[in-house]
């Protein structure tokens, strides 16, 4: 059949293709300016002062920057003290998460038992619940521990997660089984082939686990106001969350602590991003 010729304005697909590029990239501008102006617009009221923050035209830039704002963040909080239960925060609710996680995972994934359609399904059930419905019974609980204005009573509630377990398990059933069938008949046992053979090979998995982990506990803060109230036990999020409790609030110095609170994550995570996005691929999208 002969090609017939193009009309007058016609687009080729080629051109189609390259018009529908532009509006996508357009696109992908316009959100990434949004995503990222609030991160922009709160390094500068950490500069700026109370006045100039709350100054009606909005004034987007200060007059003078004012640097001592950090400084001042040491004298209105326990900075230092409230960091360092940050990370122990962090640090339990990761390897629980690790740990567990990877355990229950690679049991959905591989191991047989009654009923564990019926508990995976309850498992991720609760993925569907929102978190203040249990609330007040998980306040219970570490009530009854003696583990309020602990560390350990904030993370508790968090060394184990759904989604971690659907992750590991996703992980682990996109490995081959004859791993498994090798390792056994070389006389490994179950525990064996989980941890020498098949955990090394579900670091991406791992990898997606971790870094998620890290991001929700560090920025936590409905629970930790619920089970601390002294300013010396608080994570970050809460102890910065007192500042707008007070009669008169210091937003350029909350702003600034709220930097200050970002800057170790915000680190990590541009150290890792590629292997969390690896992991989370490999873990959602295989399986």
């Amino acid at each position: 059949m002969p090609n017939l010729p193009l009309k007058k304005g016609a687009l080729t697909p080629t051109r189609r293709v390259k018009r529908n590029d532009t509006w996508a990239h357009i696109a992908l501008c316009l959100a990434s300016i949004v995503m990222v102006f609030p991160f922009i617009w709160q390094l500068i009221m950490s500069i700026s002062t109370n006045f100039e923050i709350q100054a009606v035209p909005v004034r987007f830039f200060p007059e003078t920057p004012q640097w001592h704002n950090y400084v001042d963040v040491f004298t209105k909080l326990p900075f230092l003290n409230q960091l360092g239960v940050s990370v122990l925060i962090t640090v339990i609710r990761t390897l629980g998460q690790l740990i567990l996680c990877s355990l229950a995972g690679y049991a959905f994934a591989r191991l047989r038992f009654p009923f564990k359609g019926a508990i995976l399904a309850l498992i991720l059930a609760i993925l569907m619940v929102p978190g203040q419905v249990y609330l007040i019974p998980q306040y219970q609980i570490i009530q009854d521990l003696h583990l309020l204005e602990t560390p350990w009573g904030v993370a508790l509630p968090g060394i184990f997660s759904a989604f971690g377990t659907f992750l590991m398990r996703q992980s682990f059933m996109s490995l081959p089984r004859e791993l498994e069938e090798s390792a056994r008949l070389d006389g490994a046992s179950p525990f064996q082939t989980f941890w020498k053979v098949m955990l090394p090979l579900a670091r991406p998995g791992l990898s997606a686990v971790a870094i998620t982990t890290v991001l929700w506990s560090w920025n936590d803060l409905l629970w930790p106001l619920v089970v601390t109230t002294r300013e010396t036990s608080m994570p970050l999020s809460a102890g910065i969350a007192t500042l707008a409790g007070r009669t008169e609030v210091d937003y350029s110095v909350m702003m600034a602590a709220s930097v200050m609170a970002m800057a170790p994550v915000l680190i990590l995570f541009l150290l890792l991003q590629k292997r969390v996005v690896e992991g989370l691929a490999f873990s959602g999208m295989k399986g």
